[in-house]
């Protein structure tokens, strides 16, 4: 007689189920797993052993063979301890096997019977979900994995505590999640505390309500880094479907608990000394990376030019196609990785090469070679480059603060209600196809011969002329305009040659 229960394989945001098998007979007395696991899933023998020895119990002088099934499939991570542990105990007579097979569950054991966290929960509970069993996590997963509502969870803290919970004899209530307890997270600066610099807080918000990405250049100390951390201040909180997308994402990086879950926007700010698979995804379990936990957020890189040239370029499919590939010999992982990319720059490695009084002796050229690592084609995919000019203390003393980011952000709620409007789906401007755009802009004919005429002397690629029809778009949704003006036009224009002295569009 084979027991069974189930668990599942993480093989990138998605869950696939995973039957585990364990059976009993006469011979030497042998504990073997089969079915491609790895070290840590081998290791489980121990840590169960110990488990099991911590309730007074030990393996039967028998030969114990555990399968995971299917056997083609590679099993990583130390979540599977639960899981094994629960066919053990059905095979031992201790559990009724119907209840083990109708359980999924997830868990790292420590050898004294604890349950540790685990990354995953959240697409496991999805899985379960659908195949409608109870599913099992450690006590620090459970809101996390209760927050899919289709599925029944109990979250015990101890191997003691799940055995009497499937026995019946100490059932434990099922986790309820509940959204206001989300991540809490230190507030971002508000716009109004930045004086100065009203060309840049412009741009944030045509970035914020059409989702376009914002190259910032100028020298140091002028509040480039600031006026990035202001910018998810701007932006709504998350619809339902992308807190979704984005938990999922957040749960299998490991980032468990039910901090996962919040209706803020992710702001990530990886340092520019951090490897392509820190910034891409990759390693060992193909885990996601900077790009892909920045889904449906933002990502920031300050220092863009510090960043490696690899790295940098690697961002380029990300940001056309809203997902991430990381290929591997047994596996094809794909994450979601729809982002707003907000860079800021030096315009050389001193900082100073507009200023020919602290310019190095090598101005200009160091500046052409300092922000010639950005290559023309990720510099090609920013629709708005803008300079962040030096203020002197007199400027900045004198300059009004501004509007507060709660009073921009609700112009850009209010212009990405009419891109909705006009898409027919929650779509943004930055991501609109380039048939639909140029048929549903509603571009005056002024308008577009202004963006004829500067296509052809400035030299705009393709992807340039319909960046800067989307640029246009949204800040003629933000003026309230259904037609799309000349004066529209021109300061998308104006936004698109900051930075194309430095390459070439």
């Amino acid at each position: 007689m084979v027991s069974t229960t189930f668990t599942v394989s993480l093989q990138g945001a998605e869950a696939r189920l995973v039957e585990v098998q364990c059976a009993s007979m006469a011979g030497l007395p042998a504990f073997h797993m089969v079915g491609l696991p790895d070290k840590a899933v081998s290791e489980a023998r121990e840590r169960i052993r110990s488990a099991l020895n911590a309730l007074a119990l030990a393996l039967p002088a028998r030969r114990i063979t555990l399968h995971l099934a299917p056997a083609d499939l590679p099993k990583e991570g130390a979540h599977y301890d639960l899981p094994i542990a629960i066919a053990l105990l059905a095979e031992l007579g201790l559990l009724e096997r119907e209840i083990a097979a109708t359980t999924l569950s997830l868990g790292e054991l420590t050898l004294d019977g604890r349950l540790l966290p685990v990354a995953g929960c959240l697409p496991a509970a999805l899985t379960a979900a659908g195949s409608e069993r109870q599913m099992l996590v450690p006590a620090q997963n459970g809101p996390e994995a209760a927050w899919v509502g289709a599925a029944s969870v109990t979250a015990p803290a101890t191997l003691e505590e799940a055995l009497h919970h499937l026995t019946g004899k100490r059932p434990l209530p099922r986790v309820r999640a509940s959204l206001t307890a989300a991540e809490p997270r230190e507030p971002g600066p508000d716009l109004n505390g930045i004086r100065g610099q009203e060309k840049a807080k412009r741009a944030l918000e045509i970035a914020a309500a059409g989702g376009h990405h914002l190259l910032m250049t100028g020298p140091p100390g002028q509040g480039k880094s600031l006026l990035a951390r202001a910018f998810p201040s701007l932006l709504p909180e998350l619809t339902p479907v992308e807190m979704l997308e984005t938990a999922v994402i957040r749960s299998v990086s490991g980032k468990s608990g039910e901090s996962v879950v919040s209706a803020r926007r992710p702001f990530c700010d990886p340092h520019h000394g951090a490897s392509q698979a820190a910034i891409c995804g990759g390693g060992r379990n193909a885990r996601p990376g900077e790009v892909a936990l920045a889904h449906n957020g933002v990502l920031f890189l300050d220092e863009l030019p510090e960043f490696a040239p690899r790295t940098l370029d690697a961002l380029r499919q990300p940001l056309e196609t809203g997902e991430i590939l990381i290929a591997r010999a047994e596996a094809r992982i794909r994450y979601q990785s729809r982002f707003q990319l907000i860079a800021a720059a030096n315009p050389c490695r001193c900082g100073h090469a507009a200023d020919p009084a602290r310019a190095c002796s090598r101005a200009p050229r160091c500046s052409e070679d300092y922000l010639g690592r950005i290559s023309g084609p990720l510099r090609d995919r920013f629709d708005l480059r803008i300079e962040v000019p030096p203020l002197s203390a007199s400027e900045m003393s004198a300059a009004p603060r501004g509007e507060a980011s709660a009073t921009i952000r609700a112009r850009v709620i209010e212009a990405r209600a009419r891109q909705a409007d006009r898409w027919g789906s929650p779509l943004l401007n930055a991501r609109a196809g380039a048939a639909d755009l140029e048929a549903r802009a509603m571009a005056e004919p002024e308008a577009m011969a202004l963006l004829t005429r500067a296509a052809e002397r400035f030299g705009l690629s393709t992807r340039g002329y319909h960046r800067v029809l989307r640029v246009a778009r949204s800040i003629a949704d933000l003026a309230l305009s259904d037609r799309l003006m000349s004066a529209h036009m021109a300061e998308a224009l104006g936004y698109r040659g900051a930075a194309g002295r430095h390459g070439q569009d």
